[in-house]
């Protein structure tokens, strides 16, 4: 079978590929490269839920409501939807950069607790700053639709915003933290510019179990906005180099959460803007479907399962490799954000090494793209809750 390659333009489907059987509205986008991988496509539904029962699958647009509550019974305990709702861990996060700076800022809603991180890094003095705040229970709630929605918290000189709006083809986030005896004022200002050549979103809902399910949603674009660190602006962003990964996840994820992800953005050789997102987790049937994508100049490619595998220590080198040859990575950390914590019933380690990959992807029509100190970040995390 042939690989898969989204364009955005759904003209070419094809449904006459050998060994590959389409149900009934599902697509697959023919394409002239000799990878061995495909995937199907989806057609497009309102929420990834059917009579009560998780659906797996990928899918090339967004739905307009994602509620796992609508899940009947998935544990084999008839828990009240309040328990069932402490069961859903839910974040999102926002990944930019361009060739002067680096900013990661991931807002998570565990139910037992939220915590948001928010970490920035200069590229050409190697300053960092992070910013860190953990608050019991729930103080804020993920959106079940993301046409049009807003996340808003404002605790202990630590203020978010997040307005997803992806009716007007934009997405917007706003931080503004107080300053402390160690760190400056952090100020932020951005938006996800959708609009124009809008880069294909990837969303997939992957299986735990027959009736439990995790859900994400990425999308690659560039970025606008500013940065000010101390009351002073420090950087402008420029829409033409810099570029933005926003992920949206949720799901009834095991008592103990196992869970890498890999991601980085730049330029190629041609000036082509690409991005790539690629995670290891425990869902099931990874083959046929996952979170892996690589995104160029506007098309997405759906890629393998991967294995991401660190050769030594917490600064070493890790290999991120797939079976079918489109995946062969390497990640060197350059620096170790730690966003860990302890308590008595409840753990999380989440370790975040920024630094920059070297090898190749290769694309689904079969073009190789060279990644030359493409500069990003491998997010290790284990949760028990």
């Amino acid at each position: 079978m042939r690989g898969i390659a989204v364009s955005g333009s759904f003209s070419d489907y094809r449904t006459d590929l050998p060994g590959f059987h389409l149900k009934k509205g599902d697509t697959m986008l023919e394409n002239t490269a000799t990878n061995s991988y495909s995937r199907q496509i989806k057609s497009p539904r309102t929420f990834p839920i059917q009579n009560g029962k998780p659906v797996q699958g990928t899918w090339t647009t967004s739905f307009p409501k994602v509620d796992l509550l609508e899940i009947q019974h998935p544990y084999r305990l008839p828990l009240p939807p309040s328990l069932r709702n402490y069961r859903i861990k839910e974040w999102q996060s926002f990944i930019v950069q361009n060739d002067e700076i680096y900013l990661e800022a991931f807002f998570a809603n565990i139910k037992y607790y939220s915590f948001a991180e928010v970490f920035f890094f200069d590229k050409q003095t190697k300053e960092n700053l992070r910013y860190f705040k953990v608050l019991p229970f729930h103080p804020w709630k993920m959106p079940i639709k993301l046409a049009n929605s807003s996340v808003e918290s404002k605790n202990f000189g630590f203020y978010f915003n997040i307005h997803s709006w992806l009716d007007a083809e934009l997405i917007k986030l706003d931080i503004n933290i107080a300053p402390s005896l160690k760190r400056p004022a952090f100020t932020a200002n951005i938006e996800f510019d959708l609009s124009g050549k809008c880069w294909t979103p990837l969303a997939a809902s992957l299986l735990f179990s027959e009736t439990r399910s995790m859900y994400t949603y990425k999308s690659f674009s560039p970025v606008r906005g500013k940065l000010q660190l101390g009351g002073k602006v420090f950087q402008a962003l420029h829409r033409r180099k810099t570029t933005g990964l926003f992920r949206d996840c949720k799901g009834f994820y095991p008592y103990r959460m196992r869970a890498l992800w890999c991601s980085g953005c730049g330029f190629d050789a041609q000036g082509r803007r690409f991005g790539f997102s690629l995670g290891e987790n425990q869902a099931q049937d990874a083959q046929h479907d996952n979170e892996n994508g690589f995104w160029l100049d506007g098309s997405l490619t759906l890629l393998p399962p991967v294995k991401m595998t660190q050769t030594g220590d917490a600064m070493s080198d890790w290999v991120v490799q797939d079976l079918e040859g489109m995946v062969d990575l390497t990640f060197t950390p350059a620096v170790l954000v730690d966003a860990s914590f302890n308590l008595i019933l409840t753990k999380s380690s989440y370790f975040t090494p920024v630094g920059k990959f070297n090898g190749m992807l290769k694309t689904g029509s079969g073009e190789e793209i060279k990644m030359n100190n493409v500069w990003g970040s491998l997010e290790q995390l284990y949760l028990r809750v």
